[in-house]
């Protein structure tokens, strides 16, 4: 199943005959299958299917992070299958951000410190103020100087958030970035990744399991067996739930 870019728009990240196998022989499992997708420029994705259908895979392939046996892979004009490992680290500290259901920040790091690594990685020496602006968008600027042990769930998931938004990145991918949140927090990274998208035009591709979340999105692709098998546009909670039974039946 191949699925092209929304009408009128350009793409952000595109993904051409793709396949990917962990293993060999009898053991050999193909995460991602000949798949070809286009993430518009602008717009919100949410990837769902089943543990195991390829859903991680995909976007760690997307993002430049796992290189596939076969296809291409592109952010904008780059070709990230035809790029070593120091120019693809540098696109990626560039061009995306990252944002994981485990949060992935540093413990020893103040709340500001943490939102400005990607910048001190990339040779930058950002003004504080930068950090405090940033955390300012996620509604976290007077927890600036916490450290993460100190700050709830919810919190330290808007903290990854102002640090993948910080590089001002065309992309951003979330894995699960819902997943260990309570539904009050859930909604509110939910309303600041959409605003990414609404207000900023990132281009936002997020996996996860959750119907009210992929709801938020723009379209929803399904996958399974590592290919994208069905496609939802506009989607509401209650159609992307009904979809996932009838793909699981």
């Amino acid at each position: 199943m191949t699925i092209t870019a929304l009408s009128g728009r350009t793409a952000a990240v595109a993904l051409e005959g793709v396949t990917k196998t962990y293993g060999g022989g009898e053991g050999a499992v193909r995460a991602l299958d000949d798949i070809s997708v286009v993430f518009a420029s602008g717009t919100f994705t949410a990837i769902m299917g089943s543990s195991g259908s390829g859903k991680t895979t995909l976007i760690q392939a997307a993002a430049g992070l796992d290189r596939p046996d076969r296809g291409t892979v592109r952010i904008g004009d780059a070709d990230l299958t035809r790029m070593r490992e120091p120019s693809l680290a540098r696109l990626r500290r560039q061009r995306v951000g990252f944002v994981f259901q485990s949060f992935n920040l540093l413990p020893s790091l103040t709340a500001e410190q943490n939102v400005i690594l990607p910048l001190r990685l990339a040779g930058r020496r950002p003004r504080r103020s930068v950090a405090r602006d940033a955390l300012a968008r996620v509604e976290l600027r007077e927890r600036a100087r916490h450290r993460p042990a100190q700050l709830s769930g919810g919190q330290q998931q808007r903290v990854a958030i102002a640090r993948a938004l910080v590089t001002e990145p065309d992309v951003i991918f979330a894995d699960e970035p819902t997943g260990a949140l309570d539904s009050r927090s859930a909604r509110e990274i939910l309303g600041i990744l959409r605003e990414a998208t609404d207000r900023d035009g990132r281009t936002l591709v997020m996996v996860t399991h959750d119907p009210l979340a992929a709801a938020v999105a723009d379209r929803v692709l399904f996958l399974a067996d590592g290919r994208i098998v069905d496609e939802l546009a506009e989607p509401r909670a209650d159609a992307v739930s009904e979809r996932l039974t009838e793909l699981s039946a």
